[in-house]
């Protein structure tokens, strides 16, 4: 990490106060056209170069420029993420989404609850438990995603009923054995070569449908602990806001909000796990602004004009 000086300094030979101080100092010794004015200007670049960077004036621009970029990546980042997370959002079935947004509200709950106690800072971005809140919801939602990916595979792979037909290969595969052994008993001339490769075609075909009753098995495991791991996640939020609205006391709070935080660390490790899910299980982007947890403002839809149908007027006289 460069220390502060020669960061300052480098900042300034690429800043815009370095090009003023050259044409004040510089360029009005060139002007002067005399060796006295041109040594005066060399002697207060000198000095410029070595007193300018440590100006208060200069180090806060230079600090807030990197602070404008760090604001910038930061923006970035969240609205990467903010995307990522809208798009797993809507790929979630009604009902998923439903529970998203009524645990949503919970953690809205617990917010509102921790501003009125005072346990909260003005800003609530400073306050790291309500951070872990969005880390704790953007974990429920990846275990939505994922629940949501395996329960379409299973629907899938259920219409086609494997594991019949498994059983039905085996079956055929007896009885393909036993005919090879009766055309090998009558000879060469037996057609035993051509069986053979027939029945080591039907036995590769055993043996994918048989690793694809593994990854139904696999999916179902996997689906039964996404479906706990939600349950469990979203009692444990539920308990926070119990805590937060029973207890009022900021340190039993934290700790409710701790513990939880913990035991997501397993999750998140299961999670990362999933090769299968890459795309799902991503990390929160480490900021140090809150991406909070909130569902998605409906667009209302656009206003239609309805036409004004007129009636025609009738002149005096005319046939009623």
């Amino acid at each position: 990490m460069d220390e502060p000086v020669p960061k300052y300094r480098r900042e300034f030979f690429q800043s815009p106060h370095h090009v003023v101080l050259g044409l004040l100092t510089l360029g009005a010794g060139f002007i002067s056209a005399q060796i006295l004015g041109l040594v005066a200007g060399l002697t207060a670049y000198g000095l410029g170069w070595i007193y300018l960077p440590d100006l208060g004036v200069f180090r806060r621009w230079v600090d807030r420029r990197y602070q404008s970029v760090k604001n910038s990546e930061e923006a970035q980042k969240i609205e990467s993420f903010n995307q990522r997370r809208q798009a797993l959002l809507r790929s979630l079935s009604p009902k998923r989404q439903e529970r998203y947004f009524r645990l949503a509200q919970v953690c809205r709950d617990i917010e509102s609850t921790t501003a009125e106690n005072s346990l909260a800072s003005a800003d609530s971005a400073a306050d790291p438990r309500l951070r872990k809140l969005d880390e704790l919801m953007w974990t429920f939602l990846r275990l939505a995603g994922i629940g949501e990916s395996l329960d379409r595979f299973l629907e899938t792979e259920r219409n086609e009923n494997i594991p019949a037909l498994v059983e039905e290969a085996e079956a055929e595969l007896v009885v393909l054995n036993r005919e090879l052994e009766q055309l090998k008993s009558k000879g060469p001339t037996g057609g035993a070569d051509s069986k053979q490769r027939y029945l080591n075609s039907r036995l590769d075909r055993l043996e994918v449908l048989r690793k694809r009753a593994q990854r139904i098995q696999q999916a179902q495991d996997n689906l039964a602990l996404v479906v706990s791991e939600k349950d469990r996640l979203e009692q444990q939020i539920k308990l926070i806001r119990a805590d937060a609205v029973a207890t009022r006391n900021a340190e039993t709070l934290t700790a409710r909000i701790d513990a939880t935080v913990e035991h997501l660390d397993q999750t998140n490790k299961w999670l990362s796990e999933l090769d299968e899910f890459k795309d799902l299980v991503g990390d929160m982007p480490q900021t140090g602004v809150r991406v909070g947890y909130h569902p998605p403002v409906p667009t209302p839809p656009p206003l239609v004009a309805t036409p004004v149908t007129r009636r025609p007027v009738r002149r005096q006289g005319q046939a009623q």
